[in-house]
């Protein structure tokens, strides 16, 4: 049941007791009594539904978090990261309230649009999207499973557009500039900063990423085939290896279980330490891996490409493979 009662102080207080719902009750404080009638009557409903189907909104957005974080993200690879995005999007201020401290089912469509907005004035779209789709994930479960909400709120807002993806190539000359800058000249790796050279050699003939070059050890190495337990996306992947690929390896001296013996940030900070001594702009690591898939899609079909650069959806091919009009037409 429902009922509005005048404040001493103005405006009118509306509360609603539903038994069996949890929370059983619930209030908010309008400025007319209509406002307050309609809103009573709408929670009223929510509250009678949430009962019904046995759903607890009695918790909040940061318990969700914790829950998700200890569940869910903990058999992720990227488990460190979710729990990092997720904790910072509790942190924010809306409507001069923090995420985290309201309750989940407060966290409406509306909310999240305006988070959104605030978040585009700073970051770029891509990782707007990313933390929606994390996002999506987690109201799922906290529905399906755990019964704290009757709808996911992220299923009516707007996705802000991407930008148009990378179709940045590696050049012969750059590729030059940086080994002379990381003093490699093709023999035997003694330094970091060489090592750091041949893994970026080794990215653009293998198409593999920056953490599973660094995460390589001699046990995954076998024969033709450098077998990856644990991938970006949560799943095992076997990379050919050409000659080309295997005497990389050789160059790097066995001082460790790992084959580069380098961290991913020791290698990100390195490669671009060198990547501003040889004055190169608008480059990173991972355009190594469009370069690679470019190169390999005139040696493999489509399908032995995407098994071995570990796309399962053939539309990321299209992303990644970057020939110019000009070598398509002498194809011709």
């Amino acid at each position: 049941m429902a009922s509005i009662t005048s404040q001493k102080s103005g405006g009118y207080r509306a509360q609603v007791c539903v038994v069996g719902a949890l929370p059983p009750r619930d209030s908010k404080t309008f400025s007319t009594r209509g406002e307050a009638k309609a809103w009573a009557a709408q929670r009223e409903t929510e509250m009678r539904k949430n009962a019904s189907q046995g759903i607890n909104a009695d918790h909040t957005f940061s318990e969700a978090i914790d829950r998700y974080v200890e569940q869910v993200s903990v058999h992720k690879k990227g488990a460190r990261w979710e729990a990092i995005r997720l904790n910072a999007i509790a942190n924010e201020v809306v409507n001069a309230a923090r995420l985290g401290d309201l309750k989940l089912c407060a966290v409406t469509a509306k909310l999240l649009g305006e988070w959104r907005d605030t978040r585009l004035k700073v970051v770029k779209s891509a990782t707007v999207n990313r933390d929606f789709s994390l996002l999506s994930n987690l109201f799922s479960v906290a529905k399906k499973e755990w019964k704290w909400i009757a709808e996911s709120p992220t299923s009516d807002v707007r996705r802000p557009l991407c930008a148009p993806p990378r179709e940045r190539r590696v050049h012969s000359h750059e590729i030059d500039a940086l080994c002379q800058v990381l003093n490699f000249n093709g023999e035997m790796a003694t330094t970091k900063r060489q090592a750091v050279a041949i893994a970026f050699l080794f990215a653009i003939e293998t198409g593999m990423r920056a953490g599973e070059i660094c995460g390589l050890t001699y046990d995954d190495v076998q024969g033709n085939v450098a077998h990856l337990p644990r991938t970006k996306n949560g799943t095992k992947r076997a990379v050919p290896l050409s000659e080309r690929a295997k005497q990389l390896l050789a160059l790097l001296p066995k001082n460790s279980t790992l084959y580069f013996g380098l961290a991913s940030a020791s290698l990100d900070a390195l490669f671009r330490k060198a990547k501003k001594a040889a004055m190169i702009k608008d480059l990173t690591f991972h355009d190594s891996r469009h370069e690679a898939i470019t190169r390999l899609a005139r040696k493999l079909g489509v399908l032995d490409l995407a098994r071995m650069v570990g796309h399962r959806d053939l539309r990321m091919l299209q992303v990644y493979y970057n020939e110019s009009a000009e070598d398509i037409a002498k194809k011709l």
